[in-house]
């Protein structure tokens, strides 16, 4: 039997199971590793002791999102991808998952009860949204979103699409750009037991079924719901009372996600960054526009031949990304509507070697700093190669400087390979946390997570999630609940990591 053969009759063992435990209502049974067995060690490196972050990033709380870093999958309306809660020091660690059905659930969000609130997007079902028990990984609802066919050239595997992004809306409900070209609001049940729908916004009039879909919506800080198109990079606002809808359209391409401030709106394509505000009759009006380098190359890795990231705003006024250059680079900007004779870019900082720099993943900002995870070498998950392919190694964390006259490189850690996690970082511990895949002498396809020190980038520990394709997390966030836990959604469920006693 071949590899990917091996893959699929596994895959429909742990649906069948699934199934199983979905009616029966029972802890959730772990996900199956995939042999060969791992040679490097189940844990290596040490505890660590907590070292505040000085000047983290403080994001402003938008009153129509959830409470910061529990409402998407970049944390904050500043997509900082920081929280201030900690999350694991590496003490007897406790790896754990829970094996479900049908989807890879990319956003970990925590509900008003503090249970994990997803969408799972799958390439052989509708996507689905779920209510998960923190601790036991059990699966308490699903909600079964509307499906389509696909309108595009993109693999399945990276059609983020229908619930890749959603958000945590301040009334505990799921908003959720779907494949029918909808804005649903998914709420619950008095008692928190199920959903149940509570909104629903057609943007059909404008998002073309068949031939366009919504990446990302986000409220901005008056309520009204902003949304992106991916294929004609049409910008738009529907008016939360009314339901009007108004747009512009870049004809570029919109990949990721995008960026809400007070008054300002962050949106990357293909070839620019784009700060948006509203006209008097509430259309999307472009404040400003940067050019971006770019190889016009997709490297291995990316999604499209552009900048893989989301915006990241940070204190003192300034907004950040990763180009498409070879090498790449952080780029750094000002926010402001007007220069007063500074220059709009900050910063161009090359990480990363020459033909061996992507990252599809946004930054983790916070203070005057930014975190970048290479993601080169990523290949397609049902490749009958993607067992072997291992992805180049790389972190770096760039600093802009105090005078803000530039930029410099502080650190990189050139041992760690994150093949495509959202990584996320805690001020709290001062670790920076990824999910990472070694290469492994016995040929194993191990995922290991990985935490780094912020201050000076060294690896803290590792520790073994498990080996194979239903351990891969295929471009899912990273997500620290409330008690300090790690969670992250993968091929075959969700995996949890937490200190022992």
């Amino acid at each position: 039997m071949s590899l990917f053969s091996r893959y699929i009759s596994i895959l429909f063992g742990i649906i069948s199971a699934s199934a199983c435990v979905f009616a029966a209502g029972a802890t959730a049974a772990p996900i199956v590793s995939v042999p060969p067995a791992p040679s490097l060690p189940d844990f290596s490196g040490k505890a660590f002791k907590a070292t505040p972050v000085k000047g983290a990033t403080k994001a402003p709380q938008n009153p129509y999102m959830a409470k910061n870093q529990k409402s998407n999958i970049h944390n904050d309306t500043w997509m900082s991808g920081t929280y201030s809660w900690p999350g694991p020091l590496g003490r007897n660690l406790v790896a754990s998952s829970g094996a479900s059905a049908n989807g890879i659930c990319s956003t970990i969000a925590f509900d008003s009860r503090g249970r994990i609130v997803t969408v799972c997007v799958s390439t052989v079902a509708p996507p689905q949204a779920r209510i998960v028990d923190p601790d036991s990984l059990e699966v308490l609802d699903t909600y079964e979103l509307p499906d389509s066919v696909a309108v595009d050239g993109t693999p399945a595997y990276q059609n983020f699409s229908a619930g890749g992004y959603f958000y945590l809306d301040n009334h505990n409900r799921l908003v959720i750009p779907t494949r029918n070209n909808h804005i649903i609001m998914l709420g619950q049940t008095p008692d928190g037991s199920q959903f149940q729908l509570a909104g629903d916004y057609d943007v059909t009039s404008v998002v073309k079924q068949g031939s366009e879909r919504m990446n990302s919506a986000l409220p901005d800080f008056q309520g009204d719901i902003w949304f992106v198109v991916k294929q004609s990079g049409k910008v738009g606002i529907v008016d939360r009372k009314s339901g009007r809808i108004r747009y512009v359209k870049l004809n570029e391409t919109i990949q990721n996600s995008f960026t809400v401030d007070r008054g300002a709106i962050y949106v990357v394509t293909n070839k620019r960054l784009y700060r948006f505000g509203k006209t008097s009759k509430d259309k999307p009006k472009i404040v400003w526009s940067a050019r971006y380098r770019n190889t016009g190359h997709k490297k291995p890795g990316q999604v499209d031949a552009g900048s893989g990231t989301t915006p990241d705003v940070m204190t003192g006024g300034y907004v950040a990304i990763v180009d498409n250059a070879n090498p790449e680079h952080i780029v750094v900007y000002r926010t402001a509507k007007k220069l007063h004779g500074k220059k709009r870019k900050v910063c161009e900082v090359p990480v990363f070697s020459k033909g061996a720099s992507a990252t599809e993943n946004s930054l983790i900002t916070t203070g005057r700093s930014m975190i970048v995870e290479n993601n080169y070498g990523y290949t397609d998950i049902f490749a009958p190669d993607a067992a072997t392919v291992v992805t180049k190694p790389g972190f770096s964390r760039v600093d802009i400087r105090k005078d803000g006259k530039g930029c410099k490189k502080i650190w990189t850690n050139q041992t760690e390979r994150g093949p495509s996690v959202v990584p996320k970082m805690s001020s709290k511990t001062g670790l920076i946390y990824t999910y990472t895949r070694p290469p492994d002498p016995s040929g194993s396809q191990g995922y290991y997570w990985t935490a780094m020190d912020f201050r000076n980038g060294k690896t803290v520990w590792n520790k073994y999630a498990g080996s194979g394709f239903f351990y891969n997390n295929n471009y899912a966030g990273l997500g620290l609940g409330p008690d300090g836990t790690a969670y992250l959604g993968v091929v075959g469920g969700i995996v949890s990591l937490k200190d022992g006693k």
